[in-house]
């Protein structure tokens, strides 16, 4: 039994200073509530919408002030934070680092950058390159950043690589016609949770965040779902939270005898069609790109 604490904060726009005190508080009242491990959401030491200021507060891989404080902090409690991290190759990244004991245990760069809508992230920040679970005292997780999790195959291929539980940080704004069909943070984001659970059999755990910047409102609806698509959590607030919930190994056992599909999953056929599409690339019209089929020859499909 794992205990959690999902932190669904308000950070201020830019300012890391009062944004560290905000996690040293709402980690510290997590321990007290007896939690093994607090999530943040996305970008949480830094906010969302930081345009020109990505630059300025981009924290060196090597370490900041900053990073050490959270470090320091994780020695009381394992956290997941959101920043935004200067690589080595001198690239911005939108990050998640899961700390504790004093040391970063994983780091996982955001992959899909969002360019649609009220979002333009390939602007400012590079694409990460991996999605790779890893192992903690805790339990073996995997991290998504928001936008990863919209792409089924980035779920997928971190429950092959053993992960029990999916810790998914956001930054999902709240808009007027969002709300009304469905189709954002607040509708469709714990139907997607639920589905991920429920055919990867494995626990997802989502964070978001709530406040506004420029004007832009964040949904909150934290939330997190067992391995058989049980809600567990989930936060109808659009204000801050700190959702407790507990994640059970043996319901994770149960789920996964009950329907083996990480068992029965044939990784060499998914490798054997990747490799052919990436040959020979589907397009629309069903032809592969740079073949024509021939009249003895039928037109193959994405999945032929």
């Amino acid at each position: 039994m794992i205990h959690l604490a999902l932190a669904q904060i308000a950070p201020t726009l830019g300012d890391m200073r009062a944004n560290l005190e905000l996690h040293r508080k709402t980690a510290l009242a997590a321990r007290r509530a007896g939690a093994d491990l607090v999530v943040f959401p996305e970008l949480s030491l830094t906010g969302y919408l930081l345009h020109d200021l990505v630059e300025d507060i981009a924290i060196p891989k090597e370490g900041s002030p900053e990073l050490e404080g959270l470090l320091s902090l994780s020695r009381r409690i394992p956290l997941v934070v959101g920043l935004v991290e200067r690589g080595t190759d001198q690239i911005c990244y939108n990050s998640a680092l899961f700390l504790a004991a004093g040391k970063v245990i994983h780091r996982h760069r955001k992959a899909y950058l969002p360019t649609y809508g009220m979002f333009d992230e390939g602007r400012t920040f590079g694409q990460g390159d991996r999605f790779q679970a890893f192992s903690t005292p805790l339990g073996r997780f995997g991290m998504l950043i928001c936008e990863d999790a919209w792409h089924l195959s980035s779920s997928y291929l971190l429950a092959l690589d053993g992960a029990d539980c999916l810790l998914i940080l956001s930054s999902g704004p709240l808009h007027p016609r969002e709300a009304e069909d469905g189709i954002g943070a607040c509708g469709a984001w714990p139907d997607l949770c639920r589905g991920i659970a429920r055919f990867l059999t494995v626990h997802v755990v989502y964070v978001n965040r709530v406040g506004v910047e420029d004007g832009i409102p964040f949904a909150g609806g934290s939330c997190a779902v067992d391995p058989l698509g049980k809600t567990l959590a989930l936060s109808g607030s659009v204000q801050e939270d700190l959702l407790q919930v507990r994640l059970s190994s043996a319901a994770l056992r149960r789920a996964r005898i009950r329907t083996p599909l990480l068992r029965d999953e044939r990784t060499d056929l998914v490798r054997r069609h990747l490799e052919r599409m990436a040959r020979h690339p589907w397009e629309p019209g069903g032809h592969s790109m740079g073949h024509t089929p021939s009249r003895k020859e039928p037109a193959r499909g994405r999945l032929g």
